[in-house]
């Protein structure tokens, strides 16, 4: 709890770092946001209104100090375009990219820890140098490229899964799975690939410890030998894998939503840049990177449970 509780304290100032970062976004980048926003043929008028609507007629500690104070109460702003709140434009998506990023993430893990001990107990063998291989070319194509491709077989050729959308799980799971299929395949091929090769380095230096090959003398089963004795000393490395592909999903998403048409995160991400909707870039991106900072304290809290010699 101690550590906990230290932990959280010193994700304050990464927070607080981030609050600033999102907050200048707004006024470093080129040009005036409001003229931006506004468009060639607004008037004068238009381009004061927006001024106003977004605060930036007043001074920018008083900008920082009203943003950061509705920030700390669940205000995110107003969105310039739509005029609904940061905050419901973004709960609103949250669904299909939960279940996008959690889909990619079971489906990567299930598959490539077992081909990652695989290719370590052969390493050498072709079994070993097939899995790698695949673990290349995986790794190597962009994700659009993979989403073209099994939309162009399973959808265009063979007819067996919708192209593009999403289908809420309380509208029936049947329609629901079949629209996340396709979509969770193509960005868990390269995650899985990541994973896998993690897996067989770590595996591969466990296994040429001393206890492995005492254990191997006395006997011991070979699945038990791999699972319990090699698996579980090789974990951190791989578990830590996998929180950075969580995290990484979350800006991975964009390309895979924009590919199969998601209303998820990332495609309100790439249409609020297209229209330069700075209030919910700035809120998508608070979101994200506060999930980024989460999710790597999770990981840190989870080090215990695979491996006890780790104390805190």
């Amino acid at each position: 709890m101690r550590y906990l509780v230290k932990r959280i304290l010193a994700l304050l100032p990464v927070l607080a770092v981030v609050a600033v970062i999102v907050f200048l976004l707004l006024h470093l980048g080129p040009g005036d946001p409001a003229v931006l926003i506004a468009g060639d043929s607004a008037t004068t008028a238009d381009i004061a209104q927006i001024r106003q609507k977004l605060g930036l007629d007043r001074p920018l500690l008083e900008q920082f100090g009203r943003w950061l104070w509705n920030i700390l109460h669940g205000d995110m702003g107003v969105s310039v375009f739509t005029g609904l709140p940061v905050t419901t434009m973004i709960a609103q998506r949250l669904e299909p990219t939960f279940w996008l990023t959690l889909g990619t993430i079971t489906v990567a893990v299930v598959t490539a820890v077992p081909m990652g001990i695989l290719a370590a107990w052969k390493a050498g063998t072709w079994i070993d140098r097939a899995i790698m291989a695949l673990a290349v070319v995986s790794f190597s194509l962009p994700v659009f490229l993979i989403g073209y491709f099994l939309i162009f077989g399973f959808s265009i050729k063979w007819a067996l899964l919708p192209v593009q959308g999403f289908h809420s799980i309380r509208d029936g799971f049947g329609p629901f799975i079949r629209h996340l299929i396709l979509p969770t395949l193509s960005g868990a091929l390269i995650y899985m690939a990541l994973i896998a090769r993690m897996t067989r380095a770590t595996m591969l230096e466990v296994l040429g410890e001393d206890y492995i090959r005492t254990a191997r003398a006395k006997g011991v089963a070979n699945t038990r030998l791999l699972l319990r004795h090699a698996l579980k000393n090789a974990s951190v490395p791989i578990v830590t894998t996998i929180g950075l592909g969580v995290a990484l999903l979350l800006g991975g998403v964009i390309v895979t939503e924009s590919v199969f048409a998601i209303p998820g995160i990332g495609r309100l991400t790439v249409d609020s840049i297209l229209r330069r909707d700075y209030p919910v870039i700035q809120g998508i991106i608070l979101v994200t990177s506060t999930a980024y900072v989460l999710i790597n304290l999770a990981i840190d809290l989870l080090y215990t449970l695979f491996d006890p010699r780790i104390r805190y």
